[in-house]
């Protein structure tokens, strides 16, 4: 009798513990410039499912990635580990052999993690995600293809004693733009960001953009439907990440605000106020230890770059961080070109660290397979189309140091460096860029040639 009520207990202490635990959703778009989403002012998209998750979550106002690339960012936000030290710091690449994911972290918490749609890290055994089929994980797409939840929930329904971690990464809006209806947004009518040319060809490819950010928000709202049709919302955190900027000059492949800016959205019933905003400095590299902070482990000091934020959840602060980072290796999308930056929440300092090369991106400017056609337009603009020529100046070249009052110029157009407004300002960002740099390993310019990225792609890292 005794054994059979120790047994009970067991099991019934085992299943609170279960209960406690939150289930957590994470949802990323691909390529989508933060500002662009009418939940940070983008006067465009239309996007109705994100901005109702917006009312019941809280929306972070300055969440930043470091690279703005796919797979160094993904592997910076499933590490907590920044390029540099998890190895992943070029597109295309390896972390390094024995870097370790989310998967370690919360498995032994009890989780089933599990992955969806695009993954884009390696190698295999650093992110042994189970796979969840239902989502079209391919960059060129069917434009009639639709995503089949039933994986999705299959796995979330699977065991209810067991908490759950999903990630599913959508393709939208990653180029080709092909999924959504473009004619709702008429090219002549949207208002184009004012670090892109004003060309008829750049409205055409932006409006088949905006129609795939709607599209990704209606997958969004089939997630989030399924979710509450399983009956596990009200123990779920549902977090939304919009991941790098957009495919445009001056948004994926840079250190700028559109570049490294992302849309971050985080909801959980009776413990996050809906409805709520912070300010807090936060960077993907933080949400792996804030994970495991909430769903009852503990963070070890030293094992991660970033720290949890989950005071920040449960609105007890809106300060986080002094500093975010940034760190862009340009092989193998074009010919070396190394950018470094850090930003403290009002000022953002870049360091090119070969301004005498031209900035070339191979994809976007004309030679690779997900090319877009528009950037040609502007090379071959009028002379009298001066502002076209300024865009294309400010993209292809750049002073050794940019800094920028970035929230009172969010596309980052007047470079305020070398003047006295901002000269201790300057000198500040510039030594913690030394020291952030310094701490990581970064051996800056060398880091960004074909010999270290080959290796890179084997985990063969020299750096």
């Amino acid at each position: 009798m005794r054994f059979l009520f120790t047994c009970y207990a067991l099991f019934f202490s085992g299943f609170c513990l279960a209960a406690e635990r939150p289930n957590i959703l994470v949802i990323m778009g691909d390529d989508c410039t933060f500002n662009d989403l009418p939940i940070y002012g983008g006067e465009n998209a239309k996007t109705p499912n994100i901005d109702q998750l917006a009312t019941r979550g809280l929306v972070f106002e300055q969440a930043f990635l470091s690279s703005a690339m796919c797979q160094p960012c993904r592997a910076e936000l499933f590490t907590g580990l920044y390029p540099v030290r998890n190895g992943c710091s070029y597109n295309h690449s390896s972390c390094r052999v024995g870097t370790k994911s989310l998967v370690h972290y919360l498995e032994p918490l009890g989780y089933r993690v599990g992955l969806a749609g695009k993954k884009h890290v390696k190698p295999e055994e650093s992110f042994p995600f189970e796979d969840v089929p239902g989502f079209d994980a391919s960059c060129v797409r069917n434009p009639t293809h639709d995503s089949d939840l039933s994986g999705m929930e299959e796995f979330i329904k699977r065991d209810k004693n067991q908490p759950f971690c999903l990630t599913i990464g959508l393709v939208e809006p990653h180029v080709p733009w092909v999924m959504g209806d473009a004619s709702k947004y008429p090219s002549a009518k949207i208002k184009l960001p004012e670090n892109l040319a004003d060309t008829k060809v750049t409205r055409q490819h932006f409006s088949d953009y905006l129609a795939e950010i709607t599209y990704m928000d209606s997958q969004i709202g089939q997630i989030l439907a399924k979710l509450e049709e399983s009956g596990r919302n009200d123990d779920t955190i549902v977090i939304f990440t919009s991941e790098q900027g957009s495919q445009f000059p001056g948004c994926k492949w840079t250190n700028w605000n559109t570049g490294l800016h992302t849309g971050l959205v985080v909801a959980w019933p009776g413990k996050i106020e809906g409805g709520s905003r912070t300010s807090a400095l936060v960077q993907y590299a933080d949400v792996v230890p804030t994970l495991i902070e909430l769903a009852g482990g503990t963070v070890e000091p030293g094992v991660f770059d970033g720290s949890s934020f989950a005071r920040v959840l449960r609105g007890e602060t809106h300060e986080h961080r002094e500093f975010v980072y940034g760190i862009h290796n340009n092989v193998p999308e074009g010919p070396p070109y190394p950018i470094r930056s850090v930003f403290d929440g009002t000022h953002r300092y870049i360091r090119n660290l070969l301004p005498d090369e031209l900035y070339i991106e191979k994809h976007l400017m004309g030679g690779g397979r997900l090319n877009n056609p528009y950037f040609a337009t502007w090379l071959g603009a009028q002379p009298a189309q001066e502002d076209v020529y300024e865009r294309v100046k400010r993209y292809m070249r750049r002073p050794a140091e940019q800094v920028y009052l970035s929230n009172e110029d969010p596309y980052e157009m007047s470079n305020l460096a070398g003047s006295a407004s901002v000269a201790e300002v300057q000198k500040k960002l510039a030594a913690e860029l030394d020291r952030w740099m310094k701490s990581q390993g970064d051996p800056g310019a060398a880091m960004d040639s074909v010999e270290v990225h080959r290796d890179a792609k084997t985990a063969k890292h020299r750096y």
